[in-house]
């Protein structure tokens, strides 16, 4: 999974290259799965491209038409674009979903992120109890200790009344200890998902 993110300076701009990339370009990428973007409130953009491999993932990135398309599209934002690639990447409950109506994207640091991730496998099922609107999640891990999550939800309306309702004891407090304090979170209010074409 590669995540790419930024601060947008022309999102008409980008939403043209974007629609244009998934016109022109997705049909020659080989191993392409699909994708989740869209923009905060604070101006940035975030997308999280899925490949079905690390190999796939480089030499899409890799084809000259991309370099080309890039190399317009970087024009779209103002300053510096964030890439993470994650070679690890995995799905829990549903995974993502096209049909979600609001997605978080969370991002952070730990080093006991296998724990946090067992963690979340271990209470899945629980938690989909209480909290019916998620439908799933899609986790990516970079470096030693960065990682990424999509989490996709029915409608922004529910998820925002069931996170006011609270977990069980035991899940609340196993949250407590693994999950780190400075997790940044991009609310996508207007998810674009994508799935590729067969």
């Amino acid at each position: 999974m590669q995540v790419i993110q930024g601060k947008v300076a022309d999102r008409a701009g980008l939403e043209a290259a974007i629609r244009r990339w998934d016109e022109e370009l997705a049909p020659g990428a080989v191993g392409y799965l699909g994708s989740t973007g869209g923009f905060t409130d604070d101006g940035m953009f975030v997308v999280l491209a899925r490949f079905e491999s690390e190999d796939a993932a480089r030499r899409n990135s890799e084809r000259p038409e991309q370099g080309a398309w890039w190399a317009e599209t970087e024009k779209c934002f103002d300053g510096e674009v964030t890439f993470m690639d994650c070679a690890n990447a995995s799905t829990w409950l549903a995974g993502g979903s096209d049909d979600a109506g609001f997605v978080q994207v969370m991002e952070g640091h730990s080093a006991n992120r296998e724990r946090m991730f067992e963690m979340m496998e271990t209470y899945a099922d629980r938690i989909k109890e209480g909290r019916p609107e998620i439908i799933g999640g899609t986790v990516g891990t970079y470096g030693t200790d960065g990682w990424v999550e999509a989490i996709y939800f029915t409608s922004e309306a529910e998820a925002r009344e069931h996170e006011k309702m609270p977990l069980p004891d035991d899940i609340a407090e196993a949250m407590a200890q693994e999950m780190p304090s400075d997790v940044r979170y991009l609310d996508l209010h207007e998810p674009v998902l994508v799935s590729a074409r067969r």
